[in-house]
């Protein structure tokens, strides 16, 4: 009856000290920001984006394709996805130590023990059965600020998962656009390289009957191979664009060569597009996030390793029963039993647990410091790719009109030059500026749409659906308990 009674004074007295805890409670960080961006425009206006699915908006069939493939089989999206699962596992793990435990046990032995005087002695059975019980109370959290702790890395995963997508979307798009201005840029190059050498035959046939210079000829010619070399070039940063898309996707680098061998037009973003306020880098930023849920997990780290610079009191019991026959394991007179706490208090540790303290309060810091750079960070990505967007915009019509401008010059140097009012060095030199021009142009096209991919990434713009992180990659067979066999490995031929 008293044994019961101290059972019920320890147990309520671990139930009231339940909601002791020691060590920080971790708040969010108020980061202050402005209300609008600096370098917004007509062009980005501060309404919310529309971060979801934003490649869509780029009206490229099989860019789309190969976003969703890349999200599928990308190796490090799969990678981040199986530390998502170590994670849950791991927190799954901590949260056990909150519980009881609870371990049984049992043995049968059959001994012989040896006579005396001339005796053979006597055979007998002892059978043994029991279990062991034991509850660590936690009285200062120690637990359950481990607890928290893998909580906030179990958060931090995801968001680690979502950087991942955000980051692989931003590059399969990258390199898709990258790959179509390279067919543009190459297929320009070939026309006026063609176009040159039909020039230079005729230049070739004018000097055959005297109504051209050999330097004529030799310009002429110069050109037209000058031009032919760009294309060697710019095949070989196309195909480098589509092997790092066949890696992007999971794929051998050749893997897309045929899909990507017809030339399409360069995706261009539709106007305007939304921008929102700064604040909404703190809500859409996985990397933010990611570093805030990881300032999380080391506030509560501190909790923890206060924690054990205070005593640990445990419940332990056990039941044990002891026979010589098996049907007497049951008996009253067979069963033992045992219950009672334990205590241990920190006495001399020659301050090695405050030192484990204070190394989790600095961890802290550090990551109260990478938060706020991950945020000023994305507000430096944000504005630069404002800036960048809309600067491109001014530089790309601009260049139309240098383009148009060109074409003009270039039509009229071949009739002047037809009449004798210019030389045929201005020809040549007009043709060159209408390529470098048109050249150029291609080339902003790219990068206006590279900008918009970056602003899409800054404001924290990625996959929206759902990523199945429950697949393991590694399917185990036949790993249940079965029979050693061993057998010998083969040799590689």
């Amino acid at each position: 009856m008293q044994g019961a009674k101290y059972a019920a004074l320890i147990t309520g007295t671990a139930l009231l000290l339940a909601g002791c805890a020691v060590g920080p409670d971790y708040q969010k960080p108020d980061m202050p920001l402005s209300s609008h961006w600096r370098n917004a425009n007509a062009d980005t206006p501060s309404r919310p984006p529309e971060l979801a699915y934003w490649w869509k908006k780029l009206d490229d069939p099989l860019l789309n394709q190969l976003i969703e493939e890349a999200i599928e089989n990308n190796l490090d999206v799969r990678t981040s996805k199986a530390k998502v699962r170590e994670a849950r596992a791991s927190y799954r793990q901590t949260n056990g130590a909150l519980f009881p435990t609870l371990d049984a046990s049992g043995s049968a032995t059959r001994s012989k023990a040896a006579g005396s005087n001339g005796s053979t002695g006597t055979v007998g059975n002892l059978y043994n059965g029991g279990f062991d019980a034991s509850w660590e109370l936690d009285l200062f959290g120690a637990n359950r600020r481990a607890s928290e702790a893998s909580k906030y890395g179990l958060d931090a995963a995801e968001e680690e998962l979502r950087a991942t997508l955000l980051t692989l979307i931003g590059d399969v798009t990258t390199n898709y656009v990258e790959a179509r201005g390279y067919q543009s840029r190459i297929a320009l190059a070939r026309r006026t390289a063609e176009s040159q050498d039909e020039t230079a035959k005729l230049t070739r046939n004018r000097f055959q009957v005297g109504s051209s210079s050999g330097l004529d000829v030799a310009n002429a010619e110069g050109q037209a191979s000058s031009t032919a070399a760009n294309i060697p070039t710019l095949q070989t940063a196309f195909a480098s664009s589509v092997h790092r898309l066949g890696v992007l996707t999971g794929r051998e680098p050749t893997a897309l060569t045929d899909r990507m061998k017809r030339s399409t037009s360069i995706p261009t973003p539709r106007l305007p597009m939304p921008s929102g306020v700064p604040a909404t880098v703190l809500l859409t930023r996985p990397d933010v996030r990611l570093a805030e849920r990881q300032l999380a997990q080391s506030t509560a780290n501190i909790g923890a390793a206060e924690a054990a610079k205070y005593p640990a009191v445990s419940l332990t019991g056990s039941i044990a029963t002891s026979a010589a026959k098996f049907g007497d394991l049951g008996k009253n007179s067979s069963i033992s039993w045992s219950f009672g706490p334990t205590l241990s208090v920190p006495i001399f540790n020659a301050g090695k647990l405050a030192a484990a303290a204070d190394v989790a309060r600095a961890q802290r810091d550090q990551y109260f410091l990478a938060y706020k750079s991950s945020v000023l960070s994305a507000l430096e990505d944000v504005e630069n790719a404002l800036v960048g967007f809309s600067q491109e915009r001014v530089r790309l019509r601009s260049l139309q009109k240098s383009v148009d401008s060109y074409r003009n010059a270039a039509s009229l140097s071949q009739s002047l030059y037809q009449t004798g009012s210019v030389s045929f060095l201005d020809v040549l030199d007009a043709d060159r500026s209408l390529y470098s021009a048109e050249d150029s142009l291609i080339q902003s096209k790219v990068l206006l749409t590279t900008y918009y991919i970056s602003l899409q990434k800054a404001l924290g713009g990625g996959w929206s659906g759902d990523v199945d992180t429950s697949k393991p990659e590694v399917v185990d067979q036949n790993a249940g308990p079965r029979l050693a066999l061993t057998k010998t490995a083969s040799k590689s031929q």
